[in-house]
């Protein structure tokens, strides 16, 4: 059971204006390392947003320190376990979005789709003409996603909002304005994306509260949607239903997710090479990651975190 766990991970967004992001930063990077907290908090004059990991009193201990920021009191927060700390170190970084649309004209907090409960989101999805959208990217969605929804094929959240103006008349047509429904990992982007089609003219655009972490958390795997499994921006790589560990791993080459069909190829060396990124690298290239790797290993077996050692794709995606 995942409840026994002995690591807590919690991901974690808020809305909110900041008007001085440069004087939060430091006291909230003190007690994030002061209770042995580790993982990514992002900054911005809109909120807060990350993802945390450690023991139960520290991480309380870091929700109690940001819920006293202005505007916290109610964070949104997701939790799961883990049964070893999925973060190498500490990081409260400072920066402009604290999820990257690039549409400054969009706020989240005058223009925010419908929120739907996840023990609800079975039943719109279902709805004939109803268009389920992953907001994700790419290699997000291969690992995992909705039973039907579409896949923009984006490379980055920046990319969505060209992505939706290039395909909106195949989407939506000229007839009556279609019910959107739209979905990514923890709610944060759909913050974004669903304030955008609002803004773009559309007014039944509906987002999944909690995200995908909150669906897989609450609805039954036999009465679930969800096909695969999906991706995290920790070393767990993956979770299922239930938030269990699931069964992709991190190529260290190129931080994609790796399923255990493509680990079967010849094409896939641990630590070195993958399906994705195989013919993208030289042999330099694979030298050096074959040494990163054997120089990780050596300081896995001494008991030491490893410098170089790999991180998934950063946490500003979700």
């Amino acid at each position: 059971m995942t409840e026994t766990l002995p690591i807590r991970v919690v991901a974690l967004y808020r809305f909110t204006p900041f008007a001085d992001i440069a004087a939060i930063q430091p006291p909230l990077a003190l007690v994030c390392c002061s209770n042995g907290v580790k993982g990514t908090l992002l900054l911005a004059a809109e909120g807060i947003n990350g993802t945390i990991a450690g023991s139960e009193e520290g991480v309380d201990a870091v929700l109690a320190h940001i819920r006293a920021l202005p505007g916290c009191a109610d964070l949104d927060v997701k939790e799961s376990r883990a049964e070893t700390m999925p973060f190498h170190r500490m990081k409260v970084r400072l920066k402009r979005e604290i999820v990257t649309m690039g549409e400054p004209a969009i706020d989240p907090l005058e223009g925010v789709g419908h929120y739907v409960e996840p023990q609800d989101w079975n039943a719109l999805i279902a709805e004939p003409g109803t268009i389920v959208i992953d907001t994700r990217n790419d290699y997000e969605v291969a690992v995992g996603t909705f039973a039907g929804a579409v896949d923009p094929q984006t490379r980055t959240f920046r990319d969505f909002p060209a992505w939706f103006r290039e395909h909106r008349e195949e989407l939506i047509g000229d007839g009556p304005p279609p019910k959107i429904a739209m979905f990514c990992t923890g709610g944060i982007r759909c913050e974004k994306s669903t304030a955008f089609l609002k803004a773009e003219g559309l007014d039944e655009v509906y987002h999944l509260k909690g995200g995908i972490l909150k669906y897989l958390e609450t609805v039954p795997a036999a009465e679930s949607l969800w096909e695969g499994e999906c991706f995290v921006f920790d070393q767990r790589v993956a979770v299922g239903h239930g938030l269990a560990l699931g069964s992709h791993v991190l190529c260290h080459a190129c931080r994609m997710p790796v399923s255990v069909e493509d680990r079967g190829s010849p094409l896939y060396v641990e630590g070195v090479s993958c399906p994705a990124c195989h013919d993208a690298r030289n042999e330099t290239q694979r030298a050096s990651y074959a040494e990163r790797e054997r120089q990780m290993r050596l300081a896995e077996a001494r008991g030491e975190a490893h410098v170089g050692a790999v991180l998934p794709k950063t946490h500003g995606a979700d």
